[in-house]
Order: structure tokens, then sequence, then C-alpha cells
């Protein structure tokens, strides 16, 4: 085997919030039909490998159903597999740590190199290439690195180089960053650097990548950027979450319809699309199993949704088998699964854009997020920066009008 591929797949995404309050951040639903996993998965696929670990950590039980035996991704052949590796004795404690609790099984399948992976990243990319700039500059390590505006390079992980891409300096999160140069969290090790660098710090707890191993490595081996300048979202908030999703509607975006490059995923077994006599459809997506009676414009909209007369939804997100009655208006909204939205009701409205009071870092923009599994009232207002938490069972919900930055729980 050549190349073994291991997919960070363990974050609660707390960012998320309620999307991943019952699920792993990867296993988030995402651009109608997918899971913000299946682009790691496909990658994989289409660069060639099919040799993939998977770690789980918080709440895989979604994530797990969803890969199962890696059908798919043709992860179920004879010369290839797709395993779920949870955590024995404790949970992982940093990135590194992830992969010291499953050193066992890299040693067991002793390939090459091991390529390191985020699940939960929306992007297109070779590792194929990687992989072979890692040949053939000898590296023991390899790191993806894409240029990110300046501003915003506190964020990340910035590398410096010389004119060889190898790295000479690199810096987690700097306060004043020096370069614009940031790691994208997509590692090729050849395999027994990875064993030897995990090795050579067993007294570190919370051992991680950015904070370890990389800058430790860099002192004495020989450690290779290879730069991306594709589409790459990290898709870790509500505002990028939404943004993203929304992006992918457009030409310029990522394309989900290149035939050479697909996106694979765990389909559901839906009819086709039906649109009303009334249906109004602008530049969006609309999944398998909807049935549409209203006027769409701008928004994602998931499998098996039915949206009524007259109904309004624009700037949105729409999770799974959510029911929108008659006359609504919905407006910058992200609704998870199998919540039912009463007829006449307005969600995402008026000038008042208060932060949500208790979550003010993670929604200011005047988003409102919608838990699954909810009934809402008909004639329900629901105003600017509201959270309304899921419920394990259909609950209703008995407030009429929610005035912005309030949450439910």
């Amino acid at each position: 085997m050549e190349t073994l591929a291991l997919i960070l797949a363990g974050g609660r995404g707390s960012r998320l919030d309620i999307l991943s309050e019952r699920r792993s951040k990867p296993a988030v639903p995402f651009a109608g039909k997918f899971r913000i996993i299946d682009f790691a998965l496909s990658n994989c696929c289409n660069s060639g490998i099919f040799q993939i670990g998977i770690l789980t950590q918080y709440l895989p039980l979604s994530l797990n159903e969803h890969i199962g035996v890696g059908k798919p991704w043709d992860l179920d052949r004879r010369d290839s597999f797709v395993t779920l590796l949870q955590p024995s004795n404790s949970w992982y404690e940093g990135t590194a740590d992830a992969i010291r609790k499953n050193l066992e099984f890299v040693k067991r399948y002793a390939s090459k190199y091991v390529l390191i992976l985020s699940g939960d990243h929306v992007y297109k990319m070779d590792y194929s290439k990687m992989i072979e700039q890692h040949k053939q500059t000898g590296a023991d390590l390899t790191i993806a690195a894409k240029i990110v505006p300046i501003e915003e390079a506190d964020r990340f992980g910035i590398l410096e180089t010389d004119s060889n891409l190898k790295i000479n300096k690199f810096v987690e999160k700097p306060k004043e960053p020096k370069s614009n140069k940031a790691s994208m969290g997509i590692y090729v090790f050849s395999t027994q650097a990875l064993i030897d660098a995990i090795e050579a710090h067993p007294d570190i707890v919370d051992l991680d990548f950015g904070k370890h191993i990389i800058p430790d490595m860099i002192k004495g081996e020989k450690v290779y950027a290879y730069e991306y300048y594709d589409y790459w979202k990290d898709v870790g908030t509500y505002d990028s979450y939404l943004e993203t999703n929304l992006e992918l509607i457009e030409d310029t975006a990522l394309d989900l319809y290149d035939p050479s490059w697909k996106i694979y995923t765990k389909s559901e077994d839906l009819p086709p699309v039906k649109l009303g006599q009334n249906a109004d459809i602008k530049r969006s997506l609309i999944s398998n199993g909807c049935q549409i009676d209203g006027t769409i414009t701008h928004s994602v909209i998931s499998p098996g949704v039915k949206v009524g007369e007259g109904s309004v939804i624009k700037d949105s997100v729409i999770l799974n088998d959510v029911v929108i009655g008659k006359n609504c208006r919905i407006e910058n909204t992200i609704i998870d699964k199998e919540t039912i939205v009463g007829d006449y009701s307005v969600i995402g409205t008026g000038k008042d854009y208060q932060p949500n009071k208790d979550k003010p870092k993670i929604l200011s923009c005047g988003i409102n997020v919608i838990g699954k599994k909810l009934i809402l009232p008909e004639g329900l207002v629901v105003e600017r920066n509201v959270r309304i938490f899921s419920s394990p069972n259909a609950k209703n919900v008995n407030e009429k009008h929610i005035t912005s930055g309030e949450t439910l729980k």
C-alpha cells in the first residue's frame, strides 16, 4: 500500500452550535444532498486513494450511519476499505493525539505515506499531485497551504517558506502574522517520520500538529509546503456555513457538476422534484423529493422538503424533510431536519440586528437558526439572530413572537 488516508472527523464543531448539537461537524448536511465529510472522502477516491481510516469521537452515530461500509465512495471492494476508528480508553486531546491513539492502525498497514485530512472542509483537491511533490522533494512532511487575506491570517497556522517551498517557520494563529500562507490542515507524512514525530512526545497529553509536531519537525526534518489555489472553505461557523452553501449556487464557486470529479454521497431513494403550478425558483439548489408550491430565491433546499403555496424563501438553507406551510416568509435562516413551520409564519424580519444574547460571537449578522423536529405555530414571527434548539422528538414551540437576539431551549 502506498498511501493510507486518515480523516479527522471527531470534532464537536461548537461554533455550529445547534447544527452540531446531535451530530459531529463532519456529519452536518451540506449543499442539499451531501454531508460535509463527503468532500474529503470523494477527494480521496478521485485521487486513487481507497484505504481510509476515519477517526470519530463526538456523537458518531449519524456519521457512522452515513458512511456504513463506504459503498457510495467505492470503498467496499476487495482492495479498498474504510475503517471507523473511535477512542478506546480516553478521548482525543489534540489532532496529533488522535493519530497517536491509532498509531497501531498506522503501523499495521505499513504504507509508505500517510495522508492526514480534516473532515470538515469544503473543496476539491487531487491529493496525488501533493503526494508526487512530496516524493520529488524527498520530504518527511508536506503541508498544503493556501494564500488567505492578510487580515484573516491570525485565524490560521501560518507558514514562511523559501523559494523552493521549504518551510523555515510555522506559527499557530500569530497575533501579528508576517505571512499570509496558511496551513489547510492537510498533511502528507512519510510514515516512519510520522511515527517518529509522535513517539518523540510521550509526555504531551494534548499533542497537536500545529502546536507541537510541525514546529519541532521544521527544526530538523525536511518540511515543505504544497501551494493550493482553488476553492477551499472551512464551514465552522453559522456565517460561513450559510455563505458557503449559497456560494455553491454560483458558477464561480465549487463546481458540483463536473463529471470528472464527482462528489459522492449516500443518496436517499426519493422521487423527482415536484413543482406546483405557482412555483417560482430562482438561483437555487433544489434536492430530490422536494415538493415546491411557493417561491424559492437564492436558497438551498435539501431532500424531501415541502413548501406550501404562497410561501417565499430567500437566502436560506432548509435541511431534510422540513415542511413549510402556506404564505410563510423565510429569509436568512437555517432550518434543521424534520421541523414543521406553521402557515403565515415570518422568520427573519425587522431592522433590529441585536446579536444573540447567549452567543453574540457566533450569531450577530442577522441569521436565524431553527433546530430539528420542532413544530412552529401558525403566524409565528421571528426577528433576527434567534436560536431555537432542537428536540429529540416532535415538540411544539408555543411562543408567537420571538424578538432579535433571543434563544429558546
